[in-house]
C-alpha cells in the first residue's frame, strides 16, 4: 500500500465571517504501489484540493493521509518539503518551466536542493536517457519558447521523474493542450508508469486519458465515488 485516505474533509472559511464550505466530504481510497488512477469530475468539485492534500502541499480539516507508510499529520514542515522533492513528482496544466533554463537544466532543477546525496554524473544520464525515452533528446539545450506546447508538457513529466519517485501527481497535464498532443501525454504517463513502476495519479476532464488508467473516481459535491466510464 503506497497511499490512504481516511475520512478526509476539507473545509475553507467563507472571507465573510458566515460560516464556511465545504469541498471534500469524507474520503477514504487506498492505492497500492504501481497503479494508475484517474479522477474524474465538474470544474469547483475538488479535485485539485484532494491532489493536494495527497501531495503535502495542504493539509485536510480532518481524517488522515498515510503516505509510503507516513502519517503526514506526524511531520514537520522539513520533513514534508523532503517528501514532496524526492518522493512524489508534480505534473501541473501549465508546464511551470524556467524560460531563463534549457530544457537540460529545467529537467534537473528537482535535484538541486541539498541533501539528495545523488553524483552529478549519475543524474546527468538519467535526465539524457529519460529525454531520449521521449524524443527529446536533441533538444536538451533549447529553452523553453523554442518549444511547443507538446514538448513543454513532456520536459514537465521527466522532471516529475528525475528523482525516481514513488508518486507522480498530474494536475490536468493536458488540460493547455491539443487533442493529438493531450492523447500523446496521455500515453506517455501510463508508459511512465509501467516503465517506471512508479504510482500515478491524474486528475483530468478528459474521458480520453481517464480511459488509459487502471481505476477511475468521480468526485462530485465533495464525495468520491467508483467511476465505470462506458
Amino acid at each position: 500500500m503506497l497511499l490512504e485516505l481516511k475520512n478526509i474533509s476539507k473545509k475553507y472559511e467563507i472571507p465573510s465571517g458566515e460560516g464556511h464550505t465545504t469541498v471534500l466530504r469524507d474520503i477514504s481510497l487506498q492505492i497500492i504501489q504501481g497503479e494508475s488512477v484517474a479522477i474524474v469530475g465538474p470544474s469547483g468539485s475538488g479535485k485539485s484540493t484532494l491532489l493536494n492534500i495527497i501531495g503535502a502541499l495542504d493539509k485536510p480539516t480532518s481524517g488522515v493521509v498515510i503516505f509510503a507508510g507516513k502519517n503526514l499529520a506526524d511531520l514537520d514542515d522539513a520533513e514534508l518539503s523532503q517528501i514532496r522533492n524526492q518522493e512524489i513528482g508534480f505534473v501541473f496544466q501549465l508546464h511551470h518551466l524556467l524560460p531563463q533554463c534549457t530544457v537540460f537544466e529545467n529537467v534537473l532543477i528537482p535535484t538541486i536542493p541539498p541533501g539528495l546525496e545523488k553524483e552529478d554524473e549519475d543524474v546527468q544520464e538519467r535526465a539524457t536517457d529519460l529525454l531520449g525515452r521521449v524524443g527529446l533528446e536533441k533538444h536538451k539545450d533549447y529553452f523553453p519558447a523554442q518549444l511547443s506546447g507538446g514538448e513543454m508538457q513532456r520536459v514537465a513529466v521527466i522532471r516529475a521523474l528525475i528523482n525516481r519517485p514513488k508518486l507522480i501527481l498530474a494536475d490536468e497535464p493536458t488540460g493547455s493542450l491539443d487533442r493529438e498532443s493531450s492523447e500523446n501525454l496521455g500515453q506517455l504517463l501510463v508508459k511512465v508508469n509501467k516503465e517506471e513502476g512508479t504510482t500515478l495519479i491524474t486528475v483530468t476532464h478528459s474521458i480520453e486519458i481517464a480511459r488509459l488508467m487502471d481505476k477511475v473516481y468521480r468526485l462530485q459535491d465533495g464525495i468520491l465515488e467508483n467511476d465505470l466510464i462506458e
